[in-house]
């Protein structure tokens, strides 16, 4: 038999709120670990994985934490998920807010992880190294894997998070055969990263990115640069989601 896919709407669960809040920060501790882990520890020396392997850490990441904590919290793990089932009816207002506290709490926690591990590094990578190699973090121009702007890593952070968005709601919608909808959710966020870890390093997740951002290192000018970037992968990934409910919403919504 299929296993249980989340519902990606804890309204439909009952469970008690700290109860889903636990489980919202540590699959997004998870996430952050898995792909923010494998882009600092594993894309360095001969044995790199590149940008695919990043790709499929993340995708792999959210597709067994969908199936670990969906059923406790709906499996969001991401600001930008939360506010696109808002807008579409899918989500209660009165816990985005604790949602999305809980997913920068567990993402925090997750790079976090990460640096510790590589405190203990050697050769290629140490804390030292990762840091100045930007440890994951998004961004665009001179921080851009290959130097686009800010136009484009805005334009490709909305697209890429709406189709995101849109996937998840259609995969696990009550017209979907949605025992499969984790692993339909893993492979959409593995082929958007694929698109956009070359434009920005692929966010389409505020929480990701502020995870990331704590530990990136100085620029040239002895900038905090993923800070000063940060912005951008808080609004457009956001606007994104959003625009993803609304479509579904008001566009594709049936009764």
């Amino acid at each position: 038999m299929p296993t249980k896919a989340p519902t990606t709407s804890s309204q439909d669960v009952r469970v008690a709120l700290p109860k889903q809040l636990v489980a919202e920060g540590l699959g997004t501790l998870g996430l952050v670990f898995g792909g923010v882990g494998a882009a600092v520890l594993a894309t360095s020396g001969p044995s790199s994985i590149g940008w695919l392997g990043v790709a499929l850490a993340f995708g792999l990441t959210v597709l067994v934490g969908a199936y670990a904590y969906g059923p406790i919290s709906g499996g969001h793990f991401n600001p930008a998920v939360t506010v696109g089932l808002w807008v579409a009816g899918r989500f209660s207002g009165s816990r985005v807010l604790p949602y999305i506290a809980a997913q920068i709490v567990g993402g925090a926690l997750g790079s976090s992880l990460v640096y510790l591990i590589c405190r203990g590094g050697g050769g290629t990578v140490t804390a030292t190294t990762a840091r100045a190699d930007g440890f994951g973090a998004n961004g665009f121009g001179a921080h851009s894997p290959m130097g686009f702007d800010l136009g484009a890593g805005a334009l490709a952070e909305v697209i890429a998070t709406f189709l995101f968005v849109m996937v998840i709601i259609g995969a696990t919608s009550k017209l979907s055969h949605n025992g499969q909808a984790g692993l339909a959710i893993g492979l959409a966020l593995t082929l958007l990263l694929l698109v956009t870890i070359p434009i920005t390093n692929g966010s389409l997740n505020p929480a990701r990115s502020i995870a990331a951002a704590i530990f990136a290192g100085h620029d040239g000018s002895g900038h905090l640069w993923a800070w000063r970037q940060l912005w951008v992968f808080l609004i457009f990934p956001t606007v994104g989601g959003a625009l993803a409910g609304a479509v579904h919403r008001y566009v594709l919504q049936t009764k």
